[in-house]
Parts: C-alpha cells; sequence; structure tokens
C-alpha cells in the first residue's frame, strides 16, 4: 500500500513559488492499475516523482508499506527505490550503447545478483514483453515502442512492489500504445504488479481501473471503475 499524507512540494519557496502538489492525501491499495490524470502543469508528474522519492516534498509524508520514505536518507532513498519501486519514463532512459539484454540486466547487476540469476530473470522478462529474438539490439536498433518494452521489462527486474510509469505511452503510436498496455495489464493481473500512471493519453485512462485527477496540485475528482 502507498499512502501520501498532507504532501506538498514547492518550488521556489518565499519567491515566486508554486505549489505544484498541494495538500495531497490519498491511498493506492496492492495491486491497483490507476491513472494520475490532469491539464499541463496540474502537478501529476512531480506528485508521482514524490511518491517514487526521485523527489523530496516540501512538506507531508509518502508511507509504503508502513515504511516512511520521505525519513530516508539520500543513500536510503536510492537503495529503497532499486529494490522496491519500478519506473517507466516517456523519454525511455535505455543506455544506448547497451543492448536490449544488457539494459535489463543492468539493475540486477547494481543489486549485486550473480550471473546465473540475470540470466534467468532477462531471458524471462524479454519472452514477457515478447522481445526475447531481439535481446542483442541496441536502442537505436528499436522501434519506440519495442524500446518502451524494454523499459518495462528493465523496470520488472528487480520485482518491484511498484510500477510508477511517467507518460509511458506519449511517443507511441495506436498500435504500439495498446501492445504495451496489454503487457502491463497482463502483469497487473498475474503478478499482482501495482501501476501508477501519470498520463494525459485517453488510452491509458481508458483501461485504468481508477482515475485520479490532479489540477493545481489538487486532487478534484478520484473515481473507481
Amino acid at each position: 500500500m502507498i499512502e501520501t499524507k498532507k504532501l506538498i512540494k514547492i518550488y521556489n519557496p518565499g519567491k515566486f513559488e508554486v505549489k505544484a502538489v498541494n495538500d495531497v492525501s490519498t491511498v493506492f491499495a496492492e495491486g491497483e492499475f490507476t491513472a494520475v490524470v490532469g491539464p499541463s502543469g496540474s502537478g501529476k508528474t512531480t506528485f508521482l516523482n514524490c511518491v517514487g522519492g526521485l523527489d523530496t516534498p516540501s512538506s507531508g509524508d509518502v508511507i509504503i508499506s508502513d515504511e516512511n520514505i520521505t525519513q530516508l536518507s539520500g543513500a536510503e532513498m536510492i537503495k529503497y527505490r532499486l529494490n522496491n519501486i519500478g519506473f517507466v519514463f516517456q523519454a525511455y532512459n535505455l543506455i544506448p550503447v547497451l543492448s536490449a539484454r544488457e539494459n535489463i540486466e543492468m539493475i540486477m547487476l547494481l543489486q549485486g545478483a550473480d550471473e546465473k540469476i540475470r540470466k534467468t530473470r532477462t531471458d524471462e522478462l524479454l519472452n514477457q514483453v515478447g522481445l526475447y529474438e531481439m535481446r542483442n539490439r541496441r536502442p537505436s536498433q528499436l522501434s519506440g515502442g519495442q524500446q518502451q518494452r524494454v523499459a518495462v521489462a528493465r523496470a520488472l527486474a528487480s520485482k518491484p512492489k511498484f510500477i510508477l510509469a511517467d507518460e509511458p505511452t506519449a511517443n507511441l503510436d495506436t498500435s504500439s500504445t495498446s501492445n504495451l498496455l496489454d503487457i502491463m495489464h497482463k502483469l497487473n493481473e498475474t503478478e499482482k504488479i501495482t501501476f501508477i500512471f501519470s498520463t494525459h493519453d485517453q488510452r491509458v485512462i481508458d483501461r485504468a481501473r481508477r482515475v485520479v485527477t490532479l489540477e493545481d496540485g489538487k486532487i478534484v475528482n478520484d473515481i473507481k471503475k
């Protein structure tokens, strides 16, 4: 479970300050498939970054499975993210000189997993996202949809409890988006992985089982389908 309590993120405090996230309290239960939506500047990406420990809130708490991650030191937060949270970004963020296999395996290298475990897990994930035959290709040799599928596999490599996806379909065509969402939805149902999306893509919103709407950093609507 993820819970936020009176979460606030202020940019430029004391000057031309902007409350990107403004007193947000909510709960995401295990196994959710949720879209956080809103217009540009609504605070959805900042909110997701605070939830995932990529950004430090100005005040308030983020509690994940009874652990208040806002109280962790920088080094502790890095370790926590590595072992508990997977991230998928709009820009893919793959390492260009590494193959698809190596990009996925990198997370497990950082965790200190041995070679046999890394190979088995990487092959398993490549099969899950339908890219085993392209495992030795570098990102430049893959389409945008294929790169994003590698990014999803990389996010799953550490067996995280949660996947936070920031506009993951923004650069994808309809077919690639549908394939990607099918993969994520299946993983959500079969492995009970929690997915939280920051998105303005109606295709993602239509597939979500809960839609949280932000405006000016506040939750203005929260609908479970």
